[in-house]
């Protein structure tokens, strides 16, 4: 009688087992992915090469084994670019994402591509929010926040133009991170507004974005924090009027556990006009969008969704010198607020990370205003959550350095995330 040894599966291969069984209980119903045939097999065949080429644990890369959710406007080798679009496929083909070739160099597995509003905007995706799969998952980095959610990837990219990562985070209730403007190149990912356009990441926790970071950074700068608990200040006057009062209570007691926790937290209005904020981000935003898209909408007009086609029209509508203006305006909006924080202490900005939960339906993706003055202004911001409210939907809030102390802004998020767990 022959022996028939069972060889012992490696722990990645028991990984996969099981995202493969919760990949099929949740993602029917959540729609985090792009279709794709046979991923399992496809992730299986990657595993077995990754560990054939770092048999020895002592010498794999850092991010060995963990899966990657990829937002479907980066491009990525043996994966079609599809932008949430209706355009044909080949007018989207380029060059893999540096971001993407520098997480497989680190040991990723890429799970699949997530969905994405079109083109970053705001046409909505099938994806659902893990928390109430009758709500949005907000958006554009729809599928992204999703994943994450559903326990589905370890890591996920995403974008940023006014609110796509910070605001999708908080209504998932997953952590989000924008960094400074320009500190992950987006080099073969589809712009939107190029000046406003930022790569960002989704992690169940701090750590997992921490962990990535480095990899994705050219210049990484050992974090050294000057102080234990920076000093945090809230953004008053228009702009929190924008939050419901249901936001706005639990930020109350969100900022009384800071507080209570040893963290210094003073009221100061930065924004002179936030309304002129909000208008010069718009502006820039359909003027970039009209040049990015100029040759496609010429030739697809009719495969556009009727939100984006409407931006890419109102900025064909607007002059190159208002967008030069516009620009000047948006790099002193920046230096104003790093004048501020100088002149009064302020190390981190706190703010509700959404107007309000996530909305019911999947008509819309929600309101990015509380994340638009940091975008425009490029600051690196932690989108943490923060509790829930009676119904079970993620609150979270975000958290806003100065420009370029993204390593600091991590460390301290550490703390900020113990302090604000459980927090109803």
């Amino acid at each position: 009688m022959i022996k028939v040894e069972h060889t012992k599966k490696s722990g990645l291969e028991e990984r996969l087992d099981e995202l493969e069984a919760l990949y099929n209980k949740k993602e029917p119903s959540v729609h985090a992915f792009l279709p794709e045939a046979a991923r399992f097999k496809r992730l299986r065949q990657e595993a077995s090469v990754l560990q054939r080429r770092h048999p020895y644990q002592e010498q794999r890369p850092p991010l060995y084994g963990l899966l990657l959710g990829i937002k479907d406007i980066f491009h990525a080798d043996g994966f079609p670019t599809r932008a949430g679009s209706n355009l044909p496929s080949h007018e989207l083909k380029g060059k893999e994402a540096s971001c993407v070739t520098q997480l497989k160099k680190a040991g990723m597995l890429i799970a699949g591509k997530t969905v994405t509003t079109e083109f970053a905007y705001f046409a909505p995706g099938p994806t659902r929010n893990p928390n109430n799969t009758r709500h949005t998952p907000g958006g554009s980095s729809s599928g992204s926040a999703a994943a994450i959610a559903a326990g589905l990837v370890d890591l996920a990219l995403g974008t940023q133009t006014i609110g796509s990562v910070i605001r999708p985070a908080s209504y998932c209730g997953v952590v989000g991170f924008k960094p400074s403007y320009g500190r992950i190149s987006t080099d073969g990912v589809i712009p939107l507004a190029p000046s406003l356009d930022h790569v960002g990441l989704f992690s169940r926790v701090v750590e997992g974005i921490a962990h990535a970071i480095p990899v994705l950074f050219s210049e990484w700068r050992s974090p050294s924090p000057t102080k234990a608990k920076p000093f945090l200040a809230i953004p008053s006057g228009d702009y929190l009027a924008h939050a419901n009062r249901e936001m706005l209570d639990h930020f109350e007691n969100s900022v009384e556990r800071l507080k209570a926790a040893g963290y210094w937290i003073k009221k100061l209005n930065p924004f002179k006009d936030f309304a002129s904020v909000v208008e010069r981000h718009n502006l820039i935003l359909a003027a970039e969008a009209a040049q990015v898209h100029a040759a496609w909408f010429e030739t697809y007009r009719h495969l556009y969704h009727h939100k984006i086609a409407a931006l890419i029209e109102k900025g064909q509508k607007l002059s190159e010198a208002l967008l030069t203006q516009a620009r000047f305006e948006a790099r002193q909006f920046r230096l104003d607020l790093s004048t501020v924080m100088d002149i009064h202490g302020i190390d981190v900005w706190l703010s509700p990370a959404a107007t309000r939960a996530a909305p019911h339906g999947l008509a819309s993706t929600g309101d990015p205003v509380m994340n638009l003055p940091w975008t425009q202004a490029g600051f690196p911001t932690l989108g943490l959550s923060s509790g829930t409210n009676q119904a079970g939907l993620p609150l979270g809030l975000q958290f806003t350095a100065g420009f370029n102390r993204d390593e600091d802004l991590l460390t301290w998020g550490m703390d900020f995330e113990t302090v604000l767990r459980g927090t109803t």
